[in-house]
Protein backbone atom coordinates (compact mmCIF):
# COMPACT_ATOMS: atom_id res chain seq x y z
CA UNK A 1 0.00 0.00 0.00
CA UNK A 2 1.62 3.65 -0.80
CA UNK A 3 0.63 6.54 0.59
CA UNK A 4 -1.78 8.66 -0.59
CA UNK A 5 -0.47 12.34 -0.54
CA UNK A 6 -2.11 15.58 -0.14
CA UNK A 7 -1.36 16.91 -3.41
CA UNK A 8 -3.03 13.80 -5.08
CA UNK A 9 -6.11 14.38 -3.29
CA UNK A 10 -6.23 17.86 -4.52
CA UNK A 11 -7.52 17.40 -8.06
CA UNK A 12 -10.05 15.05 -7.12
CA UNK A 13 -13.55 15.21 -6.89
CA UNK A 14 -15.85 14.19 -4.15
CA UNK A 15 -16.95 10.75 -5.88
CA UNK A 16 -13.38 10.04 -6.22
CA UNK A 17 -12.80 10.59 -2.81
CA UNK A 18 -15.40 8.70 -1.15
CA UNK A 19 -14.19 5.70 -3.39
CA UNK A 20 -10.65 5.77 -2.17
CA UNK A 21 -12.08 6.36 1.08
CA UNK A 22 -13.99 2.90 0.45
CA UNK A 23 -10.67 1.08 -1.46
CA UNK A 24 -7.99 1.87 1.39
CA UNK A 25 -10.49 0.66 3.85
CA UNK A 26 -11.07 -2.34 2.64
CA UNK A 27 -7.36 -2.45 2.20
CA UNK A 28 -6.79 -1.80 5.67
CA UNK A 29 -8.39 -4.64 7.20
CA UNK A 30 -5.55 -6.72 5.00
CA UNK A 31 -2.78 -5.51 6.47
CA UNK A 32 -0.83 -7.29 9.85
CA UNK A 33 -0.55 -4.38 12.63
CA UNK A 34 2.82 -2.33 12.94
CA UNK A 35 3.30 -3.10 9.20
CA UNK A 36 4.58 -0.14 6.78
CA UNK A 37 1.10 -0.92 4.90
CA UNK A 38 -0.96 -0.67 7.38
CA UNK A 39 0.50 2.58 8.80
CA UNK A 40 0.41 3.88 4.76
CA UNK A 41 -2.87 2.87 4.74
CA UNK A 42 -4.14 5.07 8.05
CA UNK A 43 -1.93 8.00 7.01
CA UNK A 44 -4.06 7.65 3.62
CA UNK A 45 -7.44 7.43 5.51
CA UNK A 46 -6.55 10.45 7.37
CA UNK A 47 -5.39 12.84 4.49
CA UNK A 48 -8.47 11.36 2.80
CA UNK A 49 -10.64 12.44 5.06
CA UNK A 50 -8.88 16.50 5.39
CA UNK A 51 -9.32 16.50 1.94
CA UNK A 52 -13.28 15.88 2.09
CA UNK A 53 -13.47 18.28 4.96
CA UNK A 54 -11.58 20.86 3.21
CA UNK A 55 -13.90 20.90 0.10
CA UNK A 56 -16.82 20.67 2.48
CA UNK A 57 -15.74 23.90 4.00
CA UNK A 58 -14.85 25.15 0.47
CA UNK A 59 -18.28 24.56 -1.12
CA UNK A 60 -21.12 24.76 1.20
CA UNK A 61 -24.55 22.99 0.70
Amino acid sequence: MKLISNHELHKRSESELSALFCMVSKDLVRTKRGSPERRNALASLENISRARVARMRACPP
